[in-house]
């Protein structure tokens, strides 16, 4: 239920009660920021009327930490977002697998050159035709072949009839068992949720519990206080995450889909399930591009992308390659039926930046394509 993509058409929860309260943020923000007044109008304009709320935050080398939000966390009950509401990251869940991955191989855990076949248990392995021709990497890469869950209308088909109804890892590769391969291992680029859901079902069998890890070995560190996710359904619940809203008939009034999207949150693993505060996820890539998770040998390999059939670069490991005008810019997006993100490092100008909605953004209608110019309209006055 995500895409890799900006905004991309990429338990049962009880339903929330917001509260309305004082959010500190746990850095201190230049209220000076130079591109603030900009860029809060941005978000002002993209909200009244359009989305029903959108949050983003910004580091900068020069400028320091600024963050801004407006809208509603909570249409019904006219609660406005703010800074320290938990946004959901859906596919950027990715970038820390990856990391989680990374760890593994420097603690000599795991060889990303062998087969998946090493450590995937069979009953997994089993529904991969040719698991033993795809390597650790490839699934890192997205060059597997592996055919996509996600798009799998004997999966959707489940999902859409069960809305409120966890699915698990066994009945996403149970829909793909008899697809064959897209292509063969290796030979090109084609980003699938599965790879991750993979990685993720490895990193249970080598660390016993792959969320436990990640909360361990990359959030703790960090100091990611406001990051939350888990290997079970029940981690979201009484947490400060959002409303989810999603224009289902394209009328400009989305409807309240909480449930379903929290369900789908919850029931993915590696592919997607991380919530935070958009001053965490900026934390969370500075210090990984600052080097404080990962050994230097470890990021090359994350930077390294592979190119797409017309030789442009397009994937790392948990990495997406932006071309923002001929300005180069690493890391992921998402988007889900609830809610849409982007999370991006833009080295020329030494700029951090993370944006979100609590829109759906997975079906392209007319608040979708707001959700695609709110994003435009951040970059661009980044950039300026």
């Amino acid at each position: 239920m995500k895409t890799a993509l900006l905004f991309a058409a990429c338990t049962v929860a009880a339903h929330l009660c917001l509260a309305q309260s004082a959010c500190e943020p746990p850095v201190a923000l230049n209220q000076k920021y130079s591109k603030a007044a900009t860029l809060d109008s941005v978000l002002q304009h993209y909200t009244t009327p359009g989305l029903p709320g959108a949050a983003m935050a910004v580091y900068t080398e020069a400028e320091g930490w600024w963050a801004g939000a407006k809208g509603f966390a909570d249409v019904e009950k006219k609660i406005t977002m703010d800074n320290c509401h938990l946004q959901y990251l859906q596919s950027i869940s990715k970038t820390y697998m990856a990391v989680a991955i990374l760890l593994l191989k420097e603690q000599g855990k795991i060889d990303i050159d062998a087969a998946i076949t090493k450590y995937l248990p069979a009953r997994y392995s089993k529904y991969i035709k040719n698991a033993s021709a795809i390597t650790v990497k490839m699934l890192l890469n997205q060059n597997s072949g592996v055919p996509e869950y996600n798009s799998n209308p004997q999966f959707l088909s489940q999902v859409m009839q069960h809305p409120l109804k966890n699915f698990s890892a066994e009945d996403c590769l149970k829909s793909i068992a008899n697809e064959p391969p897209q292509f063969v291992p290796g030979a090109k680029y084609m980003y699938t949720n599965t790879n991750y859901l993979l990685l993720a079902l490895i990193g249970d069998a080598i660390t016993g519990d792959h969320a436990a890890f990640i909360k361990s070995n990359v959030l703790k560190p960090l100091g990611l206080n406001d990051t939350y996710y888990g290997n079970g359904h029940n981690y979201l619940q009484k947490l400060k995450v959002p409303e989810s809203y999603w224009d289902v008939l394209n009328t400009g009034r989305p409807v309240n889909i909480t449930q379903f999207q929290q369900m789908t949150v919850v029931s993915s693993k590696g592919d997607d399930g991380i919530v935070c505060t958009p001053l965490d996820a900026i934390k969370f890539l500075k210090g990984l591009m600052e080097g404080k998770i990962l050994q230097p040998q470890s990021l090359d390999l994350m930077l390294n992308f592979v190119k797409d059939e017309k030789g442009n670069k397009r994937y790392g490991m948990g990495m997406i390659y932006f071309d923002l005008g001929g300005i180069e810019a690493y890391g992921h997006g998402g988007g889900g039926v609830g809610a849409g993100c982007g999370l991006l490092y833009i080295p020329a100008r030494k700029t951090y930046v993370f944006f979100s909605t609590n829109l759906g953004v997975l079906v392209e209608n007319d608040l979708v394509k707001k959700a695609d110019e709110m994003k435009t309209a951040i970059l661009t006055t980044i950039l300026q």
